[in-house]
């Protein structure tokens, strides 16, 4: 069930009338969220709820265990248990085939020809989402950074809770548990904000579609294109993945709180950034923050000398969690490297004042470098095999055909302006939505405008990018 189809506006009419009239006290309503967010998983494959809900109860009672284990051994033994369970499954579904396939192709270089049987199980979507989400509630347990709250139904509809169920924002068990032990009536500005939010998704999710055209001639190309429609194609899958994946957010937050709860936002404006370490603070910040809290942080972070090696590590299996694929290790790899040499240059005298500066020019020059490197990189997120990604990189930086021919410059002016203004309407809703909020004609006709706009335009089959991880 996907947010911008008929299917979805239906089921979200009948759950809101269920919600706001009918199950007016917290307990039913924690129940009809649950009812709600296994109908609309199920909707995808029912076959999987068992998966989801067995998690979410074995994690429930692990994090009650170990706040009552009366030695730290005890603690550390069952916050152990948790995390073998959820990255046992999470390794089970979604990595099984990947390593064995690698460990064949690893022995075929000496020669050796493995037949390694693989698993080829389906992967259910949203699983690298809410196996983050339940082990975080663990891990706060036993660093005491929580206490495990009482009441299964709670915690079970807080995991499966559907507008971010399966794609993000991967939310901790602090930021949601307290909302769904005392549900919040919305309020008519919480209300006319989510508005906002569904409608800029769905603006977004609908430039992504189109954006998806020039993207796949480039990455998919049966034949030799211009240098300039390899660009055109990198900065098209760009903005496509940006606004797919911003666009569900946003849907997310804006269905969140219409029925009274606040998930903050996951992107801010994250090509505007003006190096690698400051786009990690404004893309999929949920998932950037996790992996710093919990993966990062454990590690040692920057108090043991090794930071090189714990940035490499954390963006490594960071692009791991995207995609069982060398490509995803590739990106992962690639933004490690561009972190550390950020860290690297930032320490050096020579940089110091560069780095300081509050010059206009240094500024877009940094932020120009910045995004070129960005883009470099969403090259191997994109690709189908290194190979393909290193051709693709050599087209981009080979002037072999330059022509202007099938209006290639009119589509890529409007890939990027297309791009540019995603990110300047994302800015608007950030710093400026309370402006608009307060004049009543002006937001309900802009909103009208856009979800008709979206209806005449949009193409409610497609999938979003980040379903398959």
């Amino acid at each position: 069930m996907i947010f911008n189809t008929p299917l979805f506006f239906l089921f979200f009419s009948i759950f809101i009338l269920c919600y706001g009239f009918v199950f007016l006290r917290n307990t039913p309503r924690v129940y009809l969220i649950i009812v709600g967010s296994l109908i609309f998983y199920g909707a995808w494959n029912y076959k999987f709820i068992p998966l989801l809900v067995g998690s979410g109860i074995a994690d429930y009672f692990i994090a009650q265990a170990i706040y009552s284990a009366s030695t730290q051994a005890k603690k550390k033994l069952w916050v152990s248990i948790s995390l073998c369970l959820n990255l046992g499954i999470l390794g089970l579904f979604k990595y099984a085939d990947f390593v064995l396939e690698s460990v064949a192709e690893f022995l075929l270089v000496f020669g050796y020809q493995a037949s390694l049987p693989t698993l080829s199980w389906v992967l259910p979507v949203g699983i690298s989402f809410y196996t983050f989400q339940s082990l975080s509630y663990t891990i706060d347990v036993y660093r005491g950074e929580m206490k495990p709250r009482k009441g299964l139904v709670h915690f079970v509809a807080a995991l499966s809770f559907f507008p971010q169920l399966v794609a993000g924002p991967i939310l901790r068990a602090k930021q949601i548990l307290p909302q769904m032990h005392a549900i919040a009536l919305p309020t008519w500005e919480s209300a006319k904000h989510g508005i906002l939010l569904i409608t800029v998704g769905l603006i977004k999710k609908t430039g992504a579609d189109l954006l998806a055209i020039p993207a796949q001639k480039a990455f998919e190309a049966q034949e030799s294109i211009s240098t300039l429609e390899m660009w055109t194609g990198v900065v098209a899958f760009a903005g496509q993945i940006y606004g797919d994946f911003s666009g569900y957010t946003d849907m997310a937050i804006g269905i969140a709180l219409l029925l009274g709860f606040k998930i903050p936002l996951n992107f801010r404006v994250p090509y505007f950034a003006i190096s690698p370490v400051d786009f990690w603070r404004r893309w999929h910040i949920s998932l950037s923050s996790w992996l710093r809290d919990y993966l990062y942080i454990s590690l040692g972070g920057n108090r043991t000398g090794n930071r090189t090696r714990n940035v490499f590590i954390t963006m490594l299996l960071g692009g791991l969690w995207h995609g069982a694929a060398w490509t995803f290790v590739a990106w992962g790899a690639f933004h490690g490297a561009i972190i550390t040499a950020t860290h690297y240059l930032g320490n050096l005298a020579t940089f110091k004042s560069f780095n300081e500066s509050t010059s206009k020019g240094i500024k877009l020059f940094k932020w120009a470098l910045t995004f070129y490197l960005i883009l470099i990189g969403w090259v191997f997120f994109r690709a189908s095999s290194i190979d393909n990604a290193w051709h693709i990189l050599v087209e981009m930086h080979t002037l072999s055909d330059v022509s202007m021919g099938n209006n290639a410059l009119l589509i890529f002016a409007l890939v990027t302006v297309w791009t540019l203004l995603t990110h300047i309407m994302d800015f608007y809703v950030i710093k400026g939505a309370e402006k608009l909020e307060k004049r009543p004609w002006l937001f309900w006709l802009l909103m009208v405008v856009g979800i008709t706009l979206t209806l005449f335009i949009g193409e409610p089959s497609d999938e979003f990018i980040y379903f398959q991880f």
